[in-house]
């Protein structure tokens, strides 16, 4: 999932009013309007990045002659200290537009690096990683590209466009899972996920046509079970409560998918500066 230029312009928007207000009345006091500068974007750890052309665009907004040359791309390992992009233009418009820069730029950094470390960790199993809904409010566009730059699947972006059975819906219709997951297919065309906290129900949602199911807070052995029971008919998701120290092992039991909420729900944003060069 890749914002678009409408959601990038209406999230710059948010983010300058709720930082500039009536302007920047420090750089206005000191700086002359016509006073040039010149910075690079540097890390101050290592991390992935993601979001550098946002980065430049909120730069942009406040002085469109902005130059912003990128010195990695998105989705790249950098070191710490490691120059990220060059900037140049308008003093007051450039450390007006910094802190909303720079805040976006290490949020989407940290949920890209936590993904990679992922990733990372279940290398050669074939599972496959997927971000989940549990993102930052009024971002989950842009928490889930920094989880696709970190190297995960992106899920579903909301309640719209995927069905997935849980639970409580199994509960509200009071009919079960075999006939929440027929009463589903009937209405909708969409592939039906169906979200299974047994063995017993693993065996009636694929009875029943479910198209995938989520396996959810099961450990390895009842996992491993489970994909010796649904034999490839369907692609199998682990979920609940897997950390770093856990998913190696989930995805060793044979699992297609392991959906991790931490990766955008817990990822710290990591430290980049802005640092003046003549």
């Amino acid at each position: 999932m890749t914002p678009d230029g409408a959601a990038i312009d209406a999230l710059i928007d948010r983010l300058l009013a709720e930082d500039l207000g009536g302007g920047d009345v420090t750089s206005e006091a000191v700086i002359g309007a016509d006073k040039a500068l010149s910075a690079a974007l540097v890390a101050r750890q290592p991390l992935v990045l993601a979001g550098i052309d946002i980065a430049a665009a909120i730069f942009r907004r406040l002085d469109p002659d902005t130059r912003l040359e990128a010195l990695a791309a998105d989705g790249a390992a950098c070191e710490a200290g490691q120059e990220l992009a060059f900037v140049s233009g308008n003093a007051r418009a450039l450390l007006a537009a910094e802190r909303a820069a720079l805040n976006l730029l290490q949020h989407l950094s940290g949920i890209a690096t936590l993904a990679r470390r992922y990733v990372d960790e279940i290398s050669g199993t074939g599972a496959v990683l997927l971000d989940t809904r549990k993102t930052t409010p009024g971002l989950r566009v842009f928490d889930k590209y920094a989880a696709r730059m970190g190297g995960a699947l992106n899920h579903r972006l909301g309640l719209f466009d995927a069905i997935l059975i849980k639970d409580n819906h199994i509960a509200a219709a009071a009919g079960g899972v075999a006939a929440t997951v027929k009463a589903a297919k009937a209405r909708s065309t969409l592939a039906v996920e169906v979200e299974c906290d047994t063995l017993d129900q693993v065996g009636e949602a694929l009875a029943a046509g479910a198209d995938r199911l989520l396996l959810d807070n099961m450990p390895p052995e009842t996992l491993r079970r489970a994909v010796k029971l649904v034999a490839g008919k369907v692609p199998l998701e682990a979920s609940g409560g897997i950390t770093l120290a856990t998913i190696r092992a989930v995805a060793e039991t044979g699992v297609d998918y392991i959906s991790v909420g931490a990766i955008t729900q817990s990822a710290p944003a990591l430290d980049i500066g802005m640092d003046y060069r003549t």
